[in-house]
């Protein structure tokens, strides 16, 4: 009896031993799965802190719309400069324009393209001084001398062929010819000196013998006379060359 309750107690013990055991082994395991699972964690918080945040996405759209960030600085967005050749430039049509240039070829003095004036003069005594601009914006040729008509009379006034210059006065738009009038011959060599208010001025074409044009008509200073013997010089392009005869 008594050897029974020791084997008894023997097997309990053996029992508790072998319970204590897998107790302490069930133990370890947890702590071994506990521990990796520990170390798995930082591994997963890095991955986390790796992975692109939401806020570069305005940063990638920004800069597919020509715009950037310098990630290194922190600065704001800068503008990224277009290709070279690019800036500035503008569709133009064509570059010639409809009566863009100017004609240059000159024409013929007329009253339409010129300023005509006439004026009294101390030397030569009974002279008087006819210019004419140009005020047109080609060049204009004064050919030959100008025709005069005082007031109504049917002849026009005589030429003096010894003032005719060595080449054809061309104006340059703003300049100016000039043309001496001599209002009377030798006293006593014809009829008497009539008194005149008007002067009509036509003008020389290339060919001579006719006018071309519109004439100038101007008034004469008062007391303007004239006679049949006076004349009118060829135009010249200096004040003195024409006041010279």
């Amino acid at each position: 009896m008594r050897s029974n309750r020791i084997r008894t107690a023997t097997l309990a013990a053996g029992a508790l031993l072998a319970a204590l055991s897998l107790t302490a082994c069930s133990s370890d395991a947890g702590s071994g799965d506990s521990g990796k699972a520990g170390a798995a964690a930082p591994a997963a918080h890095t991955a986390a802190k790796q992975s692109p945040s939401p806020a570069a996405a305005p940063e990638k759209e920004a800069a597919a719309a020509g715009t950037g960030t310098d990630t290194a600085t922190g600065s704001a967005p800068k503008r990224i400069a277009p290709p070279a050749g690019s800036e500035g430039k503008k569709t133009t049509g064509s570059a010639h324009r409809t009566g863009g240039t100017t004609d240059r070829t000159p024409v013929a003095c007329t009253g339409g393209n010129t300023k005509a004036g006439v004026s009294k003069v101390s030397r030569p005594l009974n002279h008087l001084l006819l210019t004419v601009t140009n005020t047109g914006d080609r060049p204009c040729y004064a050919y030959y001398a100008p025709m005069l008509r005082f007031d109504d009379a049917q002849a026009v006034f005589p030429t003096l062929e010894s003032s005719r210059p060595q080449a054809v006065v061309t104006l340059a738009p703003g300049e100016s010819a000039y043309a001496a009038i001599g209002l009377t011959g030798e006293p006593g060599a014809g009829p008497a000196p009539r008194e005149a208010g008007h002067l009509q001025v036509h003008f020389s074409g290339k060919n001579p013998g006719g006018s071309t044009g519109t004439p100038a008509e101007l008034t004469l200073p008062a007391g303007t006379s004239w006679d049949d013997n006076g004349f009118v010089t060829y135009w010249q392009s200096d004040m003195a060359d024409a006041l010279a005869y």
